[in-house]
């Protein structure tokens, strides 16, 4: 595996952990913009694709750079969303940090 590609493995797993984290502990907490639907399941979404970006990189799947191209549309999605919410600059730098590596990897 490569620097890039192990890189991209880790920002996956830290936005993965991250999205998940934020989402299940201080979003619940917060509740009103936190909580609502598109957004909260985006950022579930967002965890879960990260994982399994990662799962097809660490399996050195030949189709790690398509689930990579998606992951980096959804990262992309979930900075966005949660950049609108106070609190939550944590996720946005993880989902962006994500996000240009798996374009990287998509490339």
């Amino acid at each position: 595996m490569n620097m890039s590609m192990q890189t991209c493995v880790e920002n996956c797993q830290r936005c993965h952990s991250i999205c998940l984290g934020t989402a299940l502990t201080h979003c619940l907490q917060k509740q009103g913009a936190h909580t609502e639907p598109e957004h909260f399941r985006l950022m579930i979404n967002c965890a879960e694709i990260c994982q399994t970006a990662a799962n097809f990189m660490l399996s050195h799947s030949p189709l790690h750079n398509v689930v990579c191209a998606a992951c980096a549309k959804i990262c992309d999605a979930c900075a966005q969303s949660c950049e609108k919410i106070d609190a939550m600059d944590e996720c946005v730098a993880a989902c962006r940090a994500c996000a240009r590596s798996c374009k990287e990897m998509a490339a």
